[in-house]
């Protein structure tokens, strides 16, 4: 299927004979200018003028066709599927504190470091939401945007791949990172939010509370899941331990702002949560399909061209 994007353009075509209409000498008027033989004789003739040839003439019209034909803008439909589509924004927010080292998780039957695991299912998760503007927030002393909210998936799932522990400090601040998040999804008002937070540790540095971010996550309307990652969790030891997960304040955040809850303990819980997250954030809707258009007005454009330049070059006769 072809059209012409301009086709009111081709009204250009009369205006040649028009123009030669309204500029024709005035039939009463003789066309020719008789002159003494004393000037007619200081012409010589090599002084004479190029009079246009019938095939120059032709040139000149393919010219011309050819260069309205270019303004009017042929082009071709080409087969295009329907798109993805959801309309929601989602960021990530991900916690790179030092206990993220820790090697108590398996990755293909071996004994991994929980970071390696993130990072593996994670970008996996990334790349599988087609259809979704995702960004991604790393959180530890402080917190920062590793990948700006994009619909290029592959782009921000590089950037999941490439989270380093130690960027930030080695701390856990919880609210911190939250808080980025819902300031990146600040600026589309009327979409679907949604942040996924993961974290293995407990708050302890930042200013930001957050119980106190979650509250204003729920004023925003933006739905926090929250996975707390970790075999054990605060309230399962006695007396100081770093290496437990605050499971208590991330299943608050998620109830505070109506997002979900997971406990992962294990490689097999993380893919079960990501899965989990996966069917109560679909991502399988169909756009209708955007026309994609190939231009072909060059061609009838270089055909003006070589028109132009042949009539040109032309020989004509003498007069």
């Amino acid at each position: 299927m072809w059209e012409f994007a301009n086709p009111y353009v081709f009204v250009l075509l009369a205006l040649p004979p028009l123009v030669a209409w309204f500029a024709a000498p005035d039939a009463r008027v003789g066309g020719a200018l008789k002159a003494p033989d004393t000037v007619v004789g200081a012409f010589a003739d090599t002084n004479a003028v190029r009079a246009p040839a019938r095939d120059r003439k032709v040139a000149a019209w393919i010219a011309w066709i050819a260069l309205v034909a270019a303004l009017a803008g042929p082009r071709v439909v080409l087969p295009a599927s329907a798109l993805p589509t959801t309309g929601r924004d989602l960021m990530i927010a991900l916690d790179l504190s030092g206990s993220m080292e820790r090697r108590d998780f398996a990755l293909d039957g071996v004994v991994a470091r929980r970071l390696d695991v993130v990072r593996r299912l994670g970008s996996d998760f990334v790349r599988g939401r087609a259809g979704d503007r995702v960004g991604l927030v790393a959180f530890a002393d402080r917190a920062f945007v590793a990948a700006e909210p994009s619909y290029d998936v592959d782009a921000v799932a590089s950037a999941f791949d490439a989270a380093a522990i130690g960027l930030v400090g080695r701390s856990t601040a919880i609210g911190e990172g939250l808080g980025l998040a819902l300031r990146r999804l600040a600026d589309a008002p009327g979409k679907a939010r949604v942040v996924v937070l993961l974290s293995d540790g407990s708050n302890n540095a930042g200013s930001a509370l957050p119980r106190d971010v979650a509250q204003l996550a729920k004023t925003l309307g933006v739905r926090v899941h929250t996975i707390a990652m970790g075999p054990k969790e605060t309230t399962e030891v006695t007396g100081y331990d770093p290496d437990v997960v605050d499971a208590a304040t991330l299943r608050n955040i998620a109830e505070v702002s109506g997002g979900s809850f997971f406990r992962v303990r294990a490689t097999e819980d993380l893919q079960k949560a990501i899965a989990a997250i996966d069917e109560i954030e679909p991502t399988r809707t169909l756009a209708p399909a955007a026309p994609i258009w190939r231009e072909l007005w060059p061609w009838p454009a270089g055909l003006a061209f070589l028109a132009t330049v042949a009539g040109a070059l032309w020989p004509g006769r003498r007069r």
